[in-house]
């Protein structure tokens, strides 16, 4: 399955939504249009993974490395909607702790 990736530009806020499946196929199209918002100074980066099916590690290796370059950048990272598969991986990494998630939603597709 592909990725899709569309950038919202707002004030001093940059809205990823992302859907489709990240894995080692689709992860560097994620990294590519999301670590650039990150190095943005003061930037308020939201990642909607609603329409995201499926992650693996390498997601979460770009979310990882998109966290290290907000906090150097002084700026912040929320992931919003996720599918509860796509949630329990952040959960059972104990990524959860680190990394700001809003409103993950409970049962399988849209």
């Amino acid at each position: 399955m592909n990725l899709t990736v569309n950038v919202v530009e707002e004030n001093e806020k940059s809205v990823l939504n992302v859907s489709g499946e990240i894995d080692a196929y689709t992860a560097p199209k994620l990294k590519e249009s999301l670590l650039p918002l990150t190095k943005k100074e003061n930037n308020k980066v939201e990642v909607n993974l609603e329409k995201v099916t499926y992650m693996d590690s390498t997601g979460l290796g770009v979310f990882v490395s998109a966290l290290k370059s907000t906090k150097e950048n002084n700026s912040t990272l929320t992931l919003l909607n996720l599918q509860d598969r796509v949630f329990r991986i952040f959960k059972i990494t104990g990524l959860d702790e680190v990394i700001t998630i809003r409103a993950a939603i409970r049962g399988g597709n849209e």
